[in-house]
């Protein structure tokens, strides 16, 4: 393949499913809009507090369904004829998943957004969110396994305008749901957990005209098969639980600091986070079938080149952001301060200003672990993953905030992300070195 192609492959991929994670980055931004709107601080805060279970019910689907996109990819590129017994394997795992997020949303939601630091007014309707949005958690799930493999399929428009169909709908019907309808959290739960379902019929026509290529098969299941599928997403589930760790972590220090006044400002900027790694995110999907096509045909140019544009464009990508945050900070943080709360304005600027500065950082973080697990590595894609959610974010936080209260909290993210990066340059010169020693 010359590079000429390969680089209009990598831009139709990547722009696809960048607008696709886009679309989907709206679930949650919408509620936040709307929730500030019609509830003020107290729904705020009360939304934040229940948005990290989210983003382990997301991680979980991705998981699933980037791992076993990738496995059923390789072998396809290997022409093995163990593809289909991926796809097979993965539903059932999917499925465990399902049984699993039901059981916790049905019995130990409310137990679930104590622990989190809910009380007061923003209790009862953290655990309203919460508890729906697990109820529709096997939709959740199945709709990111099937987008992930209908992806990797050819079909990246499909899997795109499955996302931004669902997440266009989810908009809409929050806005119905809370203020026609006067249906409160409720209301913004139900229209998010309503989008997986109609991103899932938008692709339905890709299986009942019959251009998919994996299916179900028969088999038993494989408990090898799906240490390896899961090994594989473990990243990307890392990815997302690093993300709900951040808010725990967070919100937790800055209950402490400023009571729920700071959490409803890290609420507008965690939900921005949202969207700006949605963008890294769809990057990093776009390059992944790509690079295991790739790397199970054994094109090792075609892999570099494909990795050097992805990071060229995240790193374009990530000056326009961060210089459009910078210059707009007090007119986002006004469009969610519904009650024009100054204290809430002032904090959430600095905020902005400064949590943002990671962007650079945490996009080659992204893009690395991709990397990594595309090409048959995801060991370091997993330490990378685990020390940007857990090993450097956590102790980073509360020695920052001690030393410099609230200034410091937001420190903590770019500074976790710095050195997740350096670390990641080390675990590409042993990967390096480890593939050179085995041609030799």
């Amino acid at each position: 393949m010359k590079r000429t192609p390969c680089l209009r492959e990598f831009a139709t991929y990547t722009s696809l499913n960048v607008l696709g994670m886009l679309g989907l980055s709206l679930y949650i931004l919408a509620d936040t809009f709307f929730v500030s709107m019609g509830l003020g601080a107290d729904g705020l805060a009360a939304l934040n507090l229940a948005i990290p279970i989210y983003s382990f019910l997301h991680g979980s689907g991705l998981m699933l369904g980037m791992g076993g996109a990738t496995r059923y990819t390789i072998l396809t590129g290997q022409a093995d004829p163990r593809a289909n017994r991926v796809f097979t394997n993965t539903l059932f795992l999917c499925g465990i998943f399902c049984l699993f997020f039901l059981t916790i949303g049905l019995f130990f939601s409310e137990s679930i957004v104590a622990l989190l630091g809910a009380e007061g007014t923003v209790k009862p309707m953290s655990h309203t969110y919460l508890q729906t949005l697990l109820c529709f958690s096997p939709a959740f799930l199945l709709n990111n396994v099937l987008l992930c493999f209908v992806r990797n399929d050819g079909a990246p428009q499909r899997a795109m305008a499955a996302m931004i169909g669902g997440s266009l709908s989810n908009v809409v019907l929050d806005y119905v749901f809370i203020f026609p309808l006067g249906m409160g959290m409720f209301g913004a739960a139900f229209a998010t957990g309503l989008a997986p379902l109609i991103s899932m019929l938008l692709l339905s026509p890709f299986f009942l005209r019959r251009k998919n290529h994996f299916r179900p098969t028969r088999c038993r299941f494989s408990g090898k098969m799906a240490g390896a599928l899961m090994l594989s997403g473990l990243p990307s589930l890392i990815t997302e639980v690093s993300s709900a760790t951040v808010m725990i972590v967070f919100n937790f220090l800055l209950l402490g600091l400023s009571g729920n006044i700071g959490v409803a400002a890290y609420g507008i900027i965690a939900n921005l986070s949202l969207v700006v790694l949605a963008l890294y995110t769809g990057i990093a999907q776009g390059i992944q079938p790509l690079l295991s096509r790739h790397y199970g045909a054994g094109k090792a140019a075609e892999v570099k080149a494909v990795i050097r544009y992805a990071m060229t464009t995240m790193l374009i990508l990530s000056g326009v952001i961060y210089l459009a945050i910078f210059i707009l900070a007090p007119q986002i943080a006004s469009a969610f301060n519904s009650e024009q709360n100054p204290h809430l304005q002032s904090i959430a600027v600095t905020g902005l200003k400064l949590y943002f500065l990671a962007c650079p950082f945490a996009g080659f973080n992204i893009l690395l672990a991709v990397s990594f697990t595309s090409t048959g590595t995801p060991r370091p894609a997993s330490l990378l993953s685990l020390l940007r959610g857990f090993l450097l974010i956590i102790p980073l936080a509360f020695l920052l905030s001690a030393l410099g209260g609230i200034i410091g909290i937001w420190c903590a993210f770019p500074a976790t992300e710095l050195l997740a990066g350096i670390a990641g340059l080390f675990c590409c010169l042993w990967v390096r070195q480890k593939r050179r020693t085995l041609r030799e």
